[in-house]
């Protein structure tokens, strides 16, 4: 035992003058998690809680433009500005220099034409049940055209014109009516059936998947600091691996050969040392998410209601990132490729695990490829107990899994440094 702690005292005092790695261990990290927290959380609220602009040129000479503008304005989803003066031309040039991110044309006869199509398809509706005759003529389908910022992703600009569409929709099915009550002799649509009309009939409650009944709202903060921290424990392997070349190079593991003591408490002591590092990197980011966030205006992060199985996930995570950065160590012959090596294969990993991009955004077979890199498992254990409040069953797969990774790289360390005569 007093081998053990001597060890132990040796590698923290290595660690302590190592300013650099203690640097990317702990400050870098923390700036990583504030600058991605602070920019999802911004593009979040752009989404969900802030207005998008909106420039409305509305030529129309009846009255649909300014109803269709009244309700993209009523909303709540939209900044609206109008400008009936501008032309369809000008409104891009706008546009273009950021007036707005969205824009409206409304043509002159948009209204003339929605009237046109709803009173010819309700005509021929009541034809069909032998009420007056439908006239067979062609008919204009009126348009909108909608301008963006070229920023926009075009999946983000179809979900507003998803959104346009729904307000036009509803429009036409009350002139649709209007027509058909026309048609049978009744000049005014009684109050009831306008509000039915202009009511929604079907509420969508959108709710989290979760796997117990404990709700958590996913949000910038659950998503980032588990999958940053993930980060920062496997970006030790700079400092440990550079640690084991140095150590190697300079014939210090040669002469604890000759000395009453074994290898294997050498090795033991430098887990024990890197372990302990990576559960003060977890307390540490975690801490900040859940007491300084909530006053720089973030969303806190909540911890899950399975703390046993944090802890579990955590000592598997940091077992893991140790037991690559030791492999590094063992494989790279100076202290340069291991702090090559050791960082590139880190952001190569991180990348295929889904720190920056989610996996599930990936095509399928990186998806595949993605459950190779052993920060995935790690990132996947936080996110089953901080977005779904997994219990063990669904731990379970993924405690296998990152044991399993340890052990690789536990043996293929042991084996190098036995073909290296070290051991």
């Amino acid at each position: 035992m007093y081998r053990l702690l001597a060890s132990i005292k040796k590698e923290l005092l290595i660690l302590i003058n190592d300013k650099v790695g203690l640097t990317l261990m702990f400050v870098l990290p923390l700036l990583l998690v504030f600058i991605i927290t602070i920019i999802q959380d911004s593009a979040f609220k752009i989404v969900n809680n802030n207005q998008i602009s909106m420039l409305v040129a509305n030529h129309d000479a009846g009255e649909l433009g300014d109803n269709l503008t009244k309700r993209l304005a009523n909303s709540g989803m939209f900044k609206v500005i109008e400008k009936q003066e501008i032309d369809s031309l000008t409104l891009k040039e706008e546009i273009a220099r950021n007036e707005a991110l969205t824009g409206l044309y409304i043509a002159e006869d948009f209204t003339q034409k929605l009237q046109d199509l709803s009173g010819s398809l309700s005509a021929r509706m009541l034809s069909d049940f032998g009420i007056g005759e439908a006239e067979a003529k062609e008919l204009s389908i009126p348009s909108i055209m909608f301008v963006h910022d070229p920023v926009l992703q075009e999946s983000y600009c179809q979900s507003i014109i998803g959104m346009v569409h729904a307000h036009i929709g509803s429009m036409e099915s009350a002139r649709m009516i209007e027509s058909i009550y026309a048609e049978m002799g009744v000049e005014e649509v009684p109050d009831e059936i306008k509000q039915n009309i202009a009511r929604n009939h079907v509420t969508i409650n959108k709710k989290p998947a979760s796997v117990n009944k404990k709700m958590v709202t996913p949000n910038a903060t659950q998503h980032n600091v588990p999958a940053w921290t993930v980060f920062a424990m496997f970006f030790m392997v700079v400092s440990l691996g550079t640690n084991i070349v140095k150590e190697r190079n300079s014939g210090s593991f040669q002469r604890i050969k000759t000395m009453p003591s074994s290898f294997a408490v050498v090795l033991a002591s430098k887990q024990v040392v890197y372990m302990t590092v990576g559960f003060l990197q977890v307390l540490l980011i975690f801490s900040v998410g859940a007491y300084v966030f909530p006053h720089i205006q973030l969303p806190e992060l909540y911890l899950p209601a399975n703390l046993v199985g944090m802890l579990i996930i955590t000592l598997l995570s940091t077992l893991t990132a140790v037991s690559y950065s030791l492999m590094i160590g063992a494989v790279a012959r100076t202290q340069e490729q291991a702090n090559g090596i050791g960082a590139i294969s880190i952001i190569i990993l991180a990348a295929l695990g889904g720190v920056w991009v989610p996996t599930f955004v990936m095509p399928e077979f990186m998806q595949i490829i993605s459950e190779l890199s052993p920060l995935h498992w790690c990132i996947e254990g936080y996110y089953i107990l901080f977005l779904k409040n997994g219990n063990w069953h669904d731990l379970l797969h993924v405690i296998i899994i990152l044991a399993s990774f340890s052990l690789v790289f536990q043996l293929l360390t042991y084996l190098k440094l036995r073909i290296d005569k070290i051991i």
